[in-house]
């Protein structure tokens, strides 16, 4: 339902603070996880997982919302060469700290 019943455009008030507060999201996240891999804490688990999950998230509304042209060009290269991947390290520590059960 909502694929057919959302307007095709939007102009959003806060575009700017939405981006740049997810992108401080993503930096807050991954400079924890990599401080928690470090110093080998165990809440690496659920901060990893999450800045995945911000990861990911960018990569796809970046890649959804960019124009055709160099603008999704841009977007694509951020998504398949920096956001995924990272967010695919992030997945592996993650469950690699998981707690083990017998």
């Amino acid at each position: 339902m909502l694929a057919t019943s959302l307007p095709t455009t939007f102009r959003a008030s806060h575009w700017s603070a939405a981006w740049v507060g997810l992108d401080a999201l993503e930096a807050v996240g991954l400079i924890t996880t990599g401080l928690l891999a470090t110093r080998g804490d165990r809440r690496l688990a659920p901060a990893a997982a999450a800045t995945a999950a911000l990861l990911t998230v960018d990569a796809w509304f970046d890649t959804m919302t960019a124009a055709r042209g160099s603008e999704l060009r841009a977007a694509l290269v951020m998504a398949l060469f920096a956001e995924l991947p990272l967010a695919a390290v992030c997945v592996r520590l993650a469950v690699r700290t998981l707690p083990r059960t017998p």
